[in-house]
C-alpha cells in the first residue's frame, strides 16, 4: 500500500539534504546531471516540482493508464504548465515546452525500455550525456516550431 510522504521528506530523499538547506541547489544539480540514466535525471531534477507532478499527475494517471502512457501524460502536463506560465508572463500564447517535454518523455521511455545506463562513466561524461538528450530534444523542438510556423 502507498503511504504518502511529505514534500520535505520527498526533497530530502531526492536531494540528500533538507528542503531549503544550504547546498540544496548544488546537490540537485550534481545528482540530476550526474545521474546514471535519463530516467534518473528526472528523478533528481527539481524535486519540489517532481513531488507535485508525482502526487497529482503521475500517481493518479498510472492507476488508469499503462505506465508508459502515464509518463508521457506527466511530461505533457509539466510542459503545458510551463507554457501557461510563460504565456501569462508574456501576455501571449506560448506552445513550446509541451512538445519539448513530450520529446524528452520519449527519450526517457526508450532509454528505460532498452536499459540504457551510463553508470560506468565518470560524472562529467554522465552529465554530458544527460545534457545532450535535453539539447537534442530542444533543437528538435525549435526545428518543429520552424516547420509549423
Amino acid at each position: 500500500m502507498y503511504k504518502p510522504i511529505s514534500l520535505s521528506e520527498y526533497v530530502r530523499k531526492r536531494n540528500g539534504i533538507a528542503l531549503g538547506a544550504s547546498g540544496s541547489m548544488s546537490n540537485m544539480l550534481k545528482r540530476s546531471l550526474g545521474a546514471n540514466s535519463f530516467h534518473l535525471f528526472w528523478k533528481y531534477w527539481n524535486p519540489i516540482w517532481g513531488y507535485y507532478l508525482s502526487r497529482n499527475v503521475m500517481r493518479p494517471i498510472s492507476g488508469i493508464l499503462p505506465l508508459w502512457l502515464a509518463v508521457i501524460v506527466t511530461f505533457v502536463v509539466s510542459g503545458a504548465l510551463h507554457d501557461l506560465a510563460v504565456s501569462l508572463v508574456n501576455l501571449r500564447f506560448t506552445f513550446f515546452f509541451t512538445p519539448w517535454f513530450l520529446l524528452m518523455s520519449f527519450i526517457v521511455l526508450v532509454t528505460n525500455k532498452f536499459g540504457i545506463s551510463y553508470k560506468e562513466y565518470q560524472w562529467p561524461i554522465r552529465a554530458a550525456i544527460n545534457i545532450t538528450f535535453i539539447v537534442i530534444c530542444l533543437i528538435s523542438t525549435f526545428a518543429l516550431e520552424q516547420l509549423y510556423a
